[in-house]
């Protein structure tokens, strides 16, 4: 996988918990309890897609931009996208990404629950 960085950018996030879904075998990346990023191994146990949630409207443009952005792999095609894990998307697009998918996901939780996860001076930044 080229983008060796994800497991460690993805922990860094306030709140941020990993573990695998044995069924599916994803290692999935949670934040209040709710899945916003997800490397999807294969049998062999190499990644073939990295997977997260973005407005609608951003990911069917970036799918026309980059054919390593693809519809959601096993997921709502609408808001879920997947990125192959050996393709051209720039690093720092990715990260931009999934700092969108986390912010996406922990703006969805209760206030309470985010001023849990992020402290009260962090919540006015980050969500807003």
């Amino acid at each position: 996988m080229r983008y060796t960085w994800i497991d460690g950018y993805l922990l860094e996030k306030a709140g941020v918990v990993r573990d695998l879904q044995k069924d599916w075998n994803w290692i999935r990346y949670q934040v209040g309890g709710k899945m916003f990023a997800a490397v999807c191994l294969g049998e062999t146990g190499e990644p073939y897609y990295i997977t997260l949630k973005l407005e609608p409207e951003e990911g069917a443009f970036l799918r026309t931009q980059y054919e390593d952005i693809v519809p959601g792999y096993y997921m709502n095609k609408i808001h879920w996208n997947s990125v192959k894990p050996d393709g051209k998307v720039p690093d720092d697009l990715l990260k931009d990404l999934l700092d969108k998918s986390y912010k996406l996901v922990l703006g969805g939780l209760s206030r309470k629950k985010q001023r849990e996860i992020l402290g009260d001076d962090e919540e006015e930044k980050t969500i807003s």
